[in-house]
């Protein structure tokens, strides 16, 4: 194969995606194929990890006695999980190649889908269990940092944002797909006794089981590994304490910790703030709207530069709180749907072009030393590349973490106050630092820049 050979156990050994002619010969088709297995795989991942969004609403039901405070820790759990998970993933990517940790991560979502079918079938399980049940499905969070992590290598900087936004979509929607399908697959009897009349919980994790066996069988037989992603702990650590890479952790969790937090709290808000609608079923429209809207975000920030976009984005996020807490003021459910939709969208949005940022940051500054020094950037391009692969692992695990803070941060709202707008005005501020942050960094073209140099020149 033209400027590319392959090693055994699918290992790809040379890998030039910014060589146009390389590019259209071999490596469109070869990326491509990876991104679909990859998206199919992440897909699943997301699916398994946000099972316990939509069960935790039937639980009364099935006659487990727990309080409204409970739920929401069995919501919050996962992401707390999953954001510790995705440091290791993304490491495992240099550490064993993308292939092989793609067909490893998707036979550890066994695990949770059998603890949880476990717990639903036992009426005597207790509440730690369900609690370490809930622990495990952070397995699924886990795959995301991989993936991304994974395919920032496939693809040439002119298409990074665009592939990684589609990449993350594919898996954001599996959270939509989820609450939309186990509230139908419960209510029919196929395998195992009902949990109440009409009400079988356990046919939620079962659903998933084929699945991530096609996941396992896809990633080992059609992905690749790349042997320029190969690297070891030690050559990955340093990236950890970039600044940027602090940074950007903390704009994920303003945009990637919105999507999964309010992700696993919409389903239990919807039935908590409107009891006598029994509007719960109505939850996955928001992760559908906000996986769509992910590649518009790094598409959009191709165009624009993906600074520009978070800023703007983080800024009508503000304005979309406020409308939830008018929408509570009048107890208007449409309202409070509109507003919450919104949300979802511009998390969406900001997920893509924070994504994007990462990528473009870490080149603008090898460049900028490259000239500054008057030597060849190409192995200040290399280096960049795998700052930013760590990089983009690393700040996905800080916005999971934002996916504990969001349930949380309603159920204690509600445990303290009886109502989530507490909750709701820290969200904002939270928002307004997030504004300020991104403007101060990457956006600042005058004001101090002489001490404190932002990256406003590079357009990232």
């Amino acid at each position: 194969m033209t400027a590319m050979s392959l090693g055994k156990g699918r290992w790809i050994d040379q890998w030039n995606p910014e060589d146009e002619t390389f590019w259209q010969a071999a490596g469109k088709k070869i990326a491509r194929r990876n991104l679909i297995y990859s998206i199919f795989t992440e897909h699943i991942g997301f699916s398994v990890w946000l099972l316990w969004s939509i069960v935790t609403v039937s639980l009364p039901a099935a006659g487990f006695d727990f309080s409204l405070d409970q739920l929401f820790w069995l919501a919050a759990v996962p992401n707390l999980v999953g954001s510790f998970m995705r440091i290791p993933y993304t490491a495992a990517v240099g550490a064993f190649g993308g292939r092989n940790w793609t067909t490893v991560s998707a036979a550890l979502l066994l695990i949770p889908i059998g603890m949880m079918a476990y717990c639903l079938t036992n009426p005597a399980t207790p509440y730690w269990m369900f609690l370490l049940a809930a622990a495990s499905a952070g397995f699924g969070g886990g795959n995301f940092a991989s993936s991304m992590a994974n395919i920032s290598y496939f693809y040439p900087e002119r298409h990074k944002g665009f592939a990684l936004g589609l990449n993350a979509a594919g898996g954001n929607i599996g959270v939509s797909v989820v609450q939309f399908m186990a509230p139908l697959v419960i209510g029919i009897g196929i395998l195992g006794a009902a949990q109440a009349p009409g009400l079988y919980l356990h046919n939620a994790p079962m659903l998933w089981l084929i699945p991530v066996i096609l996941a396992i069988a896809c990633s080992w037989l059609f992905m690749d590994n790349l042997t320029v992603s190969r690297a070891t702990l030690k050559e990955q650590i340093p990236a950890l304490f970039n600044k940027h890479n602090w940074v950007m952790s903390v704009l994920y969790i303003g945009t990637f910790g919105s999507f999964i937090g309010y992700s696993a709290a919409f389903p239990l808000l919807l039935n908590s703030q409107f009891p006598e609608l029994g509007v719960a079923y109505l939850a996955f429209l928001g992760p559908l709207v906000g996986s769509i809207s992910r590649p518009f975000g790094g598409w959009l920030s191709d165009k624009l530069g993906g600074a520009k976009v978070t800023a703007w984005n983080f800024a009508i996020m503000g304005l979309g709180v406020v409308g939830i807490l008018a929408s509570l003021r009048a107890h208007s459910f449409g309202l409070f749907l509109g507003a919450f939709l919104s949300l979802f969208i511009t998390s969406g949005i900001g997920n893509g072009s924070t994504f994007r940022m990462i990528p473009a940051i870490y080149r603008a500054e090898a460049l900028k030393q490259a000239e500054t020094e008057g030597t060849d950037p190409e192995a200040y391009l290399a280096k960049a590349k795998l700052t930013g692969a760590v990089v983009i692992g690393f700040s996905s695990a800080a916005g999971a973490f934002g996916g504990f803070l969001i349930p949380r941060g309603f159920g204690m709202s509600i445990a303290a106050t009886g109502s989530i707008n507490t909750a709701l005005y820290v969200f904002l501020a939270s928002y307004v630092v997030m504004v300020g942050v991104t403007w101060w960094y990457y956006l600042r073209a005058s004001l101090l820049v002489r001490r404190a140099p932002s990256l406003a020149y590079a357009s990232v």
